[in-house]
């Protein structure tokens, strides 16, 4: 029976949650409170002729991507041109540095070149991974994680010790290699999964494969392509796209929603599925119709949030990477500022994307388009004298990387972005910027369920719930709703206004 659905908000699980839907033979209305979609990764561009991608710029597992397009009848390349990276990116050590080949073979032969062996262990490393990749990206992450019967199939039980669910990412790691610049490097994926690598299970040394091993792509014309691909893919199937459209409550009579209130306005619908903060979603409810409480929230423990700065430098910079990590620090006190001290880092380890080295269409002639990305604690002040000290900070091992002086002078254009901007624009818990950690007790069923517990037609998506965060997963979380959906009987029920 064909449902008229409501899907608030247009991020990446959103807009995937509604080309599921629409498919399947519903009428569906997206609400994105802001004028365009993507949510996190939205792109704006600027009066000097820069384009900057507001969020998420590593194009890793790349197959999961082309999955969503292929179950449409098309592929990405209907849409943008994705470009393989060489180098994928470089890592900036206090005395080194490495840049990571495109070619698998390469990065075999760089890893024996740095320690006797570690070619052959991480062939060992990679052949794990890989089993990893393909049990976890194509049977655990697709499940809704009701319970654990889901999980009870052949495939998954012959495969659980191999998926070394109660192993920690960095005693993982330091069985295969002892050099710390490749125990760095192999453990740098797993930071924005929000843990440390020793509370991380061993299981997402998947991600390693899905990027080192498939590669680092970058689509022509930013990140935000893929936005506008699956946009279009999901009006294809009929969805649609209401901007500036906000929703203030959600109206519940008799255990289900029997409309929304959008700019003032009731709008009846079958079924919710909420792409919005999951938190922020509840409190659109009334309390005893909540799955979860504030303490609940409280004692989870989130992924980073970040200090962001999008800059316009009017003049080439050389030596400078499209993806760079400046790791130059010690990976632990960072991490220790982030999730047991919560404050600013007082040796920091940043992030670097200059776009413009690929694609001349992001900046203007001469100028580089440069992201400045540094992991931190949620909840924490972020005020604008503390942002500008850690920009100047940030830019000086830019110029010590490079042989260039005083960046700073040369900005064109300059915007930060930071824990209040997120909790402002997203209503992000805590100005969280990837959602939940995926650390063990935090995964699969002990994450925040996808359907609510008390609402019969209400569902959740995102990087909140199943399966966690990135873009990868955000798509399937927006499959993975739009399915459950599907099996909801929609029965008569009196009407509030």
């Amino acid at each position: 029976m064909s449902k008229k659905i409501a899907i608030i908000g247009s991020g990446f699980s959103g807009i995937s949650a509604a080309a599921y839907a629409a498919k399947a033979g519903n009428e569906v209305h997206v609400f994105e409170q802001h004028a365009q979609p993507g949510g996190r990764a939205r792109q704006f561009s600027t009066e000097q002729g820069y384009v900057f991608d507001m969020g998420p710029s590593w194009y890793w597992m790349p197959d999961i991507m082309e999955n969503f397009f292929t179950d449409f009848g098309c592929k990405t390349a209907d849409f943008f041109e994705l470009i393989s990276l060489n180098p994928q990116f470089e890592m900036i050590f206090a005395d080194d540095k490495i840049s990571i080949p495109e070619r698998y073979e390469d990065l075999k032969d760089l890893f024996g070149r740095i320690e006797v062996g570690a070619d052959r262990q991480l062939e060992r490393f990679m052949r794990s991974a890989k089993f990893k990749y393909e049990v976890g990206m194509q049977d655990f992450v697709n499940k809704p994680c009701h319970n654990w019967l889901e999980f009870a199939s052949p495939k998954i039980a012959k495969s659980v010790f191999k998926l070394d669910l109660l192993t920690n990412f960095r005693t993982y790691v330091a069985k295969y290699f002892t050099d710390k610049k490749l125990r760095a490097l192999m453990e740098f994926p797993v930071i924005f999964l929000g843990a440390s690598p020793k509370h991380i299970p061993a299981l997402y040394s998947l991600m390693n494969y899905g990027g080192y091993a498939l590669g680092t792509h970058y689509p022509m014309g930013g990140f935000y392509q893929l936005v506008l691909a699956m946009q279009k893919v999901s009006e294809n199937q009929g969805a649609v796209f209401h901007f500036n459209h906000t929703v203030e409550k959600i109206n519940v009579a008799n255990g289900k929603i029997t409309s929304l209130t959008i700019n003032g306005a009731y709008h009846e619908f079958d079924a919710v599925i909420a792409s919005s903060d999951y938190h922020h979603t509840e409190t659109l409810l009334p309390e005893e119709r909540r799955n979860y409480d504030e303490k609940y929230w409280h004692r989870r423990t989130f992924a980073p949030s970040c200090l962001l700065y999008y800059l316009g430098i009017k003049e080439p910079i050389p030596n400078l990477k499209h993806h760079t990590l400046f790791f130059e620090h010690d990976l632990d006190e960072h991490i220790d500022c982030i999730y047991n001290e919560k404050k600013w880092p007082e040796k920091s380890l940043f992030y670097s994307c200059c776009p413009s080295k690929t694609d001349a269409n992001v900046a203007p002639q001469n100028s580089e388009n440069l992201f400045l990305l540094m992991p931190l604690a949620i909840g924490i002040e972020d005020g604008e004298e503390t942002r500008e000290r850690y920009l100047k900070e940030m830019l000086l091992r830019v110029e010590r990387h490079t042989g260039t002086t005083d960046l700073f002078s040369k900005i064109e254009y300059k915007r930060s972005y930071c824990i209040s901007d997120f909790i402002s624009d997203y209503n992000a818990y805590g100005g969280n910027a990837y959602g939940l950690a995926n650390t063990l007790t935090q995964t699969a069923v002990w994450k925040p369920k996808i359907k609510n517990k008390k609402i019969s037609n209400l569902f959740y998506t995102g990087q909140l719930t199943v399966p966690g965060p990135g873009v990868p997963p955000s798509i399937i979380s927006g499959k993975i709703a739009a399915n459950e959906i599907q099996h909801l009987k929609i029965e008569s029920y009196e009407k509030i206004i």
